[in-house]
C-alpha cells in the first residue's frame, strides 16, 4: 500500500490529495528508512540518466574526446534548452564529428519559458539541441564514434550502444538484466522499470568515492549544478543550496531519487499518481526528515518546501503541503 505524501488545501479544507512510496538505502542495499511499498515496479525515466552516462567514462570515450566536466555533466541532465546547454551540446558534437542532425531525440520547446520566448521572438524555431534529453542522446551518439558503431537506429533497444547502457543500469541497481523491464521513454529511448528499493541502491553507489569512474562522474555533476536542470529547477536549486552534500535528479510521472553524498545513501520517491507538484514539497521535507539541510538552507528552497495555490486574481488560496514522517527500519 502506499501513504499519503502530500495534502492540498484550499482554504482550511483538503481538496486531494497525493499517496506514494519512498525509500532510503545505503550503499549495501539495506532499507533504512521506508514509506509505502519498496517494491513498488517505478519507471526510471530521467532518473536513469547517470547511469546512463557512466559508461562514456567506464569505456574510455570520455579521454578519447577530451570531455569537460561541465560536458560530462550535462549528459546526465534533463535540461531546460537554456543557451548554454545548447552550446555545451554543441561543443560535444563538434568533438565527436557530429552536428545536431544526427540527434535522434525529436523537437519541443525549450523547458525554460524565456527562452522559448526568446526564440520565438526571434522567429527561430527550437531544434533537437533544445530537447531536455539532448545530453544523453550526445552521449550515446559519442559512444557510438568512439566504438565505431553505427549511428542508424541509436535509439533501438537491439543498438549495441542501448545494450551496453541496460547492462549498466542493471549493475547498478542490483537487479538481473533479465528483469529489468523495458519500455519506450518520451525521447525515443529505452527506458527501465526496476522495484524502487533498488532505484535507491543505485543513487547510494553513485556517493562511492572509491569507484573513480564513478567519482569522476559525480564530481563533474556536482561541480556543474546548472547542467542537471537549469534555472528556476528544483534539482539544480537543491544542488546550489547544498554545495555537494546531495545530488539531485527528477524522473517523471512522479520519480525523484538522490544521492546523500556525505552518508552514502540513496532515495528514491514514487508520487503514485504521477502528478509532478507532489514531488517539491515531499522531497524537501524528506531531505529536512533526514538531517540533511540546515534551515538557513531550507529557507533557500522554502517556495519548493512550501508552494501555495493561488488564483488568477494572484490572491493564495490554498496550499500543497507534505504530510508524512519517514519510518526508521530497524538494522
Amino acid at each position: 500500500m502506499s501513504d499519503i505524501l502530500v495534502n492540498v488545501t484550499r482554504g482550511n479544507a483538503i481538496e486531494s490529495i497525493h499517496r506514494g512510496h519512498i525509500v532510503v538505502v545505503n550503499s549495501k542495499g539495506d532499507i533504512l528508512y521506508q514509506l509505502g511499498n519498496p517494491d513498488f515496479n517505478i519507471c526510471l525515466r530521467s532518473c536513469a540518466k547517470p547511469l546512463q552516462a557512466l559508461p562514456i567514462i567506464t569505456t574510455g570515450a570520455a579521454d578519447t574526446f577530451s570531455f569537460t566536466p561541465a560536458e560530462l555533466a550535462v549528459m546526465s541532465g534533463s535540461l531546460n534548452g537554456q543557451d548554454f546547454q545548447v552550446n555545451t551540446i554543441k561543443s560535444i558534437l563538434n568533438k565527436i564529428g557530429l552536428d545536431e542532425r544526427a540527434l535522434q531525440c525529436g523537437i519541443h520547446r525549450p523547458s525554460h519559458r524565456a527562452t522559448a520566448k526568446k526564440l520565438q521572438e526571434e522567429g527561430r524555431k527550437p531544434s533537437p539541441l533544445h530537447n531536455n534529453c539532448a545530453g544523453k542522446h550526445t552521449a550515446m551518439l559519442a559512444l557510438c564514434v568512439h566504438h565505431r558503431w553505427s549511428l542508424d537506429n541509436y535509439i533501438s533497444n537491439e543498438h549495441p550502444v542501448q545494450q551496453l547502457i541496460v547492462k549498466t543500469v542493471s549493475s547498478m541497481a542490483e537487479v538481473p538484466i533479465e528483469k529489468v523491464g523495458i519500455g519506450i521513454d518520451g525521447c525515443g529511448v529505452p527506458v527501465f522499470f526496476l522495484p524502487l528499493k533498488n532505484l535507491a541502491t543505485s543513487y547510494a553507489k553513485l556517493t562511492s568515492t572509491s569507484d573513480q569512474d564513478i567519482h569522476r562522474l559525480m564530481e563533474a555533476i556536482l561541480s556543474h549544478p546548472e547542467m542537471i536542470a537549469g534555472d528556476e529547477r528544483i534539482c539544480t536549486d537543491i544542488m546550489r543550496a547544498l554545495g555537494k552534500k546531495v545530488f539531485a535528479k527528477t524522473g517523471a510521472e512522479g520519480g525523484y531519487a538522490m544521492s546523500l553524498m556525505e552518508k552514502g545513501w540513496g532515495v528514491a520517491i514514487k508520487i503514485e499518481d504521477g502528478n509532478n507538484r507532489a514531488i517539491q514539497p515531499v522531497t524537501i521535507e524528506a531531505l529536512k526528515q533526514l538531517d540533511i539541510i540546515t534551515k538557513k538552507e531550507e529557507d533557500k528552497l522554502q517556495t519548493y518546501h512550501h508552494p501555495v495555490i493561488k488564483n488568477h486574481r494572484k490572491e493564495t488560496v490554498g496550499s500543497i503541503a507534505a504530510q508524512f514522517s519517514l519510518t526508521n527500519q530497524p538494522s
